[in-house]
């Protein structure tokens, strides 16, 4: 009975001894982080290890692979239901008029982007695919377009003319074709944020192409830090040369600018921002919005409705949409200028270079 008792006081320490190695190992590196590849850009992903005996004796780097390979898979889902570059996806399907019902994924981004249709009286349209083709933006390789080419191209665009019907987009026109591409990265973002959440891991910071979605804190209980870049031309990396930087919890960020896809064409640079209404890229001195929302998907969503704005209507629309915080970058008078809603600028930490 004795040794019996010594056996099993003996297993018990020899366990709290390796619990507890696990558990300084834990304090050391509670993280797990990874990078890839999706959507032609890079994203990231970090999070705080959820603090249970699980986790403690799990091995960070099994749980790594495991996680990147499941929200590798996430995405890819994802592109074949809404990416226009993938030619086997729904939207691709759809933009051919062919026969498809449409996925939980494909119809969340619809409903959004045409309440914010509405509501910013057109000024997003998920509808205005042809527009970004004859100027070369879309998924088919365009020349400089004449009037009568805008004009004939704006009679079948607008998201009155397109609905979703029993799982299946119905159009007034075949010619119509939908392109995302302003909302749907940022919710990708959401996505993989919410696959996170369902785990139960409620720690994190997720970034696609630099929209970004935070929950929670740190382990020390700090918020996650987040950089706005520059918005000068070519500067394509994000986090490569920064603007500023700001601490976020529980919201998510986006930025649209005009410094990273544009062309030009016998001196004038084209942006890549078409205002759906004229049919033209804008053209003004607001270089790039950044936006905090409650999601990513809106952040991506309103900073590309700023960017149609310019910068005098878009501090007006954000002067009536206090949901919103914003951080406009412009160039006037041969310098760069900002404006900053009062509630982005208390999360701004490198005050001294605003």
């Amino acid at each position: 009975m004795l040794k019996h008792i010594r056996k099993i006081s003996i297993s018990i320490v020899v366990l709290g001894v390796v619990t507890g190695l696990f558990y300084m190992n834990y304090k050391s590196n509670p993280y797990i982080a990874f990078n890839g590849f999706a959507q032609g850009t890079t994203y990231m992903v970090k999070y705080v290890k959820p603090l249970n005996f699980k986790t403690l004796f799990d091995l960070s780097d099994s749980q790594s692979r495991r996680m990147q390979n499941n929200i590798d898979q996430l995405l890819r889902e994802f592109d074949l239901s809404l990416s226009g570059y993938e030619q086997s996806s729904i939207i691709s399907k759809i933009n051919r008029n062919q026969d498809v019902e449409v996925d939980s994924l494909f119809v969340n981004v619809f409903n959004r982007s045409k309440e914010i249709y509405n509501e910013t009286n057109g000024l997003l349209d998920i509808s205005a695919g042809p527009l970004f083709n004859i100027w070369g933006f879309g998924f088919k390789n365009g020349s400089m377009p004449n009037q009568q080419t805008i004009d004939s191209v704006k009679r079948f665009i607008g998201m009155d003319k397109v609905a979703l019907i029993n799982n299946k987009i119905v159009k007034q026109d075949t010619s119509l074709t939908l392109n995302v591409n302003a909302i749907a990265q940022g919710y990708s973002v959401d996505v993989v944020g919410k696959y996170l959440q369902n785990l139960n891991i409620n720690n994190f910071i997720v970034e696609i192409g630099g929209e970004i979605i935070t929950r929670g804190t740190k382990p020390s209980g700090e918020q996650w830090v987040v950089g706005i870049d520059k918005p000068i031309d070519n500067n394509n990396t994000p986090g490569q040369d920064l603007q500023t930087t700001l601490k976020l919890n529980n919201v998510g960020l986006a930025t649209s600018g005009n410094y990273r896809k544009f062309y030009i064409k016998d001196g004038k640079k084209y942006s890549h921002t078409i205002n759906p209404l004229t049919g033209y890229p804008v053209s003004h001195s607001l270089l790039s919005a950044t936006v905090i929302a409650k999601n990513a998907m809106d952040a991506d969503a309103y900073a590309t409705v700023l960017m149609v704005l310019g910068k005098d209507d878009a501090i007006k629309f954000l002067e009536k949409h206090t949901n919103l915080e914003a951080y406009l970058i412009y160039f006037e008078d041969e310098q760069y200028k900002t404006y900053i809603t009062e509630g982005f600028s208390k999360l701004i930490i490198d005050k001294n270079k605003e």
